[in-house]
């Protein structure tokens, strides 16, 4: 497909300005030497030429209105259109961050409306709207353990234990806020090892961060337990909430004795995501770590919302402003458009993803046969090596089939893994389709592998060196 200034010629436009009702300036005369630009080669075209152009970039991508995106981990949900239509609202899009109180309490009411009912969703004291994204509300809620520990005298605490399962962000978070990571492993269930995590937990633990359901999609039976062994010696729990998605409306972290989690509200409440944003990772905390929430946050007096900037043991603030509004609207209206229904959001998740496991079965190596999955669950492609094709293969192939491939190479603890989330919104239909697609792949696999190993060929870009272009990207267009 050509660039936009391959397509130009000289004479094309795709405007039309109105006459000058002020006097002409030339611009040198008002703009500084050394910051006028002399030359500035934007392509001419016609506004059909551009329009056509983007429609058919468009048109290139795997996207949720397009294809399943079963990326495990990373919860792709169809996104309601009426949660856009709210986002697009005649003084909510434009609203100012520095508008006086007054003027926004309609905006201040959505985010207190949405704080409270993720309060009432996660079973927490409070909830902090701000982190703009997953891995930011993992940074606050180290920040916030930190805090904690800190306030109490407790500069021993150091440490901060993490299963091998877990989301590559969980130990950058810690690291990246001074803590000793150490890692907790998975037993052959697939739950994290009892006897390790005891052997590890000790007087300079700060906190445990797990996630629950795990990356495996299995549910951390013990972690109540877990949590009771932490508070008995002042380390508090951290819960990774990217699969909340198998919870909501029907368990409660803080009821756990969870102490912090995020919540993806870009995953498990429908915003479209995905190419770095947007997010919003809020944060909901136990009474431990609520009087170190950032400032400011959402109140309402019984009369007025307002910003509350009175937290005197804050960690201070995240981002320049508040947070991303129209990710928080667009969940509050999905949120709301669930109400006392909420709960078919994890029921339906499961469903979808213990169905889909039943028709793989055979399929692939399961290597926790014996575990019953939550929203996800994880397949190994080891059975694919003697054939000389891999996970990987799969994946490029499943491209062709008209799928966006799942999560792979992930778990790290599971070889060639495919990590495979159907989530709520699929139908029955989809998933038999999706198997089907899997089952001919691994048909060819058997029968002519390079099929997967040159894969896709039916993409614009077909297969490129994953490692070269991450290591050593070209951002400028060589002619």
């Amino acid at each position: 497909m050509e660039f936009l200034f391959e397509l130009s010629k000289e004479g094309r436009k795709g405007y039309g300005l109105p006459r000058l009702d002020v006097p002409e300036v030339d611009p040198s005369e008002v703009v500084p030497e050394g910051y006028l630009r002399e030359d500035l080669p934007l392509p001419q075209l016609s506004e059909l030429d551009v329009v056509r152009h983007f429609t058919k970039l468009s048109q290139l991508n795997y996207s949720i209105d397009t294809t399943m995106v079963p990326l495990g981990s990373c919860t792709m949900k169809y996104n309601p259109r009426i949660n856009e239509e709210l986002a697009n609202t005649e003084g909510f899009k434009d609203v100012h961050p520095l508008a006086p109180e007054e003027f926004i309490q309609g905006t201040l009411k959505v985010a207190y409306e949405l704080k409270e009912l993720l309060k009432e969703l996660g079973g927490f004291a409070e909830v902090s709207l701000q982190p703009a994204a997953g891995a930011q509300g993992e940074f606050l809620g180290l920040l916030l353990i930190h805090a904690y520990h800190k306030d109490r005298g407790n500069d021993h605490k150091r440490k901060i234990l993490i299963p091998d399962s877990a989301h590559g962000t969980n130990p950058a978070s810690a690291a990246i806020c001074g803590f000793e990571v150490i890692t907790v492993k998975s037993n052959e269930g697939g739950e994290l090892d009892w006897e390790d995590f005891m052997k590890k937990l000790d007087d300079e633990t700060a906190a445990l961060m797990i996630t629950n359901p795990n990356t495996l999609g299995i549910f951390e039976s013990k972690v109540g337990d877990m949590a009771e062994e932490l508070h008995k010696r002042d380390a508090l729990l951290y819960m990774d909430g990217a699969n909340f998605n198998a919870l909501v409306g029907v368990a409660r972290p803080g009821d756990w004795g969870v102490d912090v989690m995020h919540f993806n509200l870009h995953k498990t409440f429908s915003t479209p995501h995905g190419g770095g944003g947007p997010g919003s990772g809020s944060v909901g905390v136990s009474e431990r770590l609520k009087p170190y929430l950032p400032v400011p946050q959402v109140e309402f007096d019984g009369e007025r919302y307002y910003l509350n900037w009175d937290i005197p043991k804050s960690v201070g603030r995240l981002l320049a402003f508040h947070g991303h509004f129209g990710v928080w609207l667009r969940a509050l209206a999905y949120i709301l458009s669930y109400g006392r229904e909420i709960d078919k959001i994890a029921k339906f998740a499961v469903l979808n993803a213990r169905y889909l496991r039943h028709l793989l079965r055979g399929v692939f190596v399961d290597p926790y046969p014996q575990a019953p999955c939550m929203h996800e669950f994880v397949l190994s492609a080891v059975n694919l090596l003697k054939y000389k094709t891999n996970a990987m293969g799969v994946a490029k192939r499943l491209l062709d089939y008209g799928f966006y491939a799942p999560t792979v190479y992930f778990p790290l603890i599971v070889k060639e893994a495919l990590m495979i989330e159907p989530t709520e919104t699929e139908s029955p239909d989809t998933l038999r389709r999706f198997a089907k697609a899997l089952r001919n792949i691994v048909k060819e696999a058997k029968e002519s592998p390079e099929k997967l190993n040159k894969a896709p060929f039916r993409t614009p870009v077909r297969r490129i060196r994953e490692a070269e272009a991450n290591r050593k990207p070209i951002f400028r267009y060589r002619g």
